[in-house]
């Protein structure tokens, strides 16, 4: 079942449920909260980054983007959309919109250049948000699986929210991380970090330019946050 609900309403992850804010009006100074975008050179990670920016941030949280490498040095990396959309939304400016604009059709694709990435999103969260300190962070995976590695991280950094983007198939979709293969558990990274995260992980979807993001989290599962 997929649960509806308008950008004014809330949401599992949004900045008002997660124990920040701005603190006006309560007298309570604003809490400073840590978030990790889990950063790879994919769609899914512009869409996890996008949603962060425009549901998630405040500007005195800390944003961490988490990139964990193979052993082998990997390519460095462009997304050839960033910065090209206008902007949707306040707080998030251009940016946020822009990382997303090749959602409808095909893919935001890893292509070999000479511009890191990882600098190509830190410097899209500071157009969007630039009073929001935002730094970057390479680890190895080390002989870790990945999701361990990123819960490691998780634990080491004291992050309060991971955001992570998902590429989900039927069949993950029904049956999550549990799915067996030769007496084997096939384990989606996304799926593994909501349900062994002691923080907030929200893992985020995005089906189409303006269909809004579906959502996961241990509480909430196929959240549909209407653009």
């Amino acid at each position: 079942m997929i649960n509806n609900i308008d950008s004014t309403g809330g949401g599992p992850c949004t900045a008002s449920m997660q124990g920040g804010g701005s603190g006006k009006g309560t007298g309570n100074p604003p809490t400073l909260r840590k978030v990790m975008v889990v950063a790879e050179p994919n769609r899914e990670s512009v869409v996890a980054l996008q949603y962060a920016l425009s549901h998630v941030l405040f500007e005195q949280d800390e944003l961490i983007l988490l990139h964990v490498e193979n052993q082998n040095p990997s390519w460095k990396y462009t997304f050839s959309t960033f910065l090209k959309r206008p902007s949707v939304g306040s707080s998030s400016s251009s940016s946020s919109s822009n990382m997303g604009s090749s959602e409808g059709g095909g893919s935001c694709g890893a292509v070999p250049v000479d511009v890191d990435f990882l600098e190509e999103m830190k410097s899209a969260c500071k157009v969007a948000h630039p009073k929001v300190r935002v730094r970057v962070e390479r680890v190895e995976m080390e002989g870790k699986d990945k999701a361990n590695t990123i819960l490691y991280q998780s634990h080491q950094l004291g992050i309060d929210v991971i955001v992570i983007g998902q590429r989900r198939s039927l069949s993950t979709a029904i049956l999550g991380n549990k799915r067996p293969l030769r007496g084997t558990k096939v384990v989606d990274t996304a799926e593994y970090l909501i349900e062994n995260s002691k923080c907030t992980c929200v893992a985020v979807q995005k089906k189409g330019q303006n269909a809004g993001f579906l959502l996961n989290t241990k509480t909430h599962r196929n959240f549909w946050l209407l653009a």
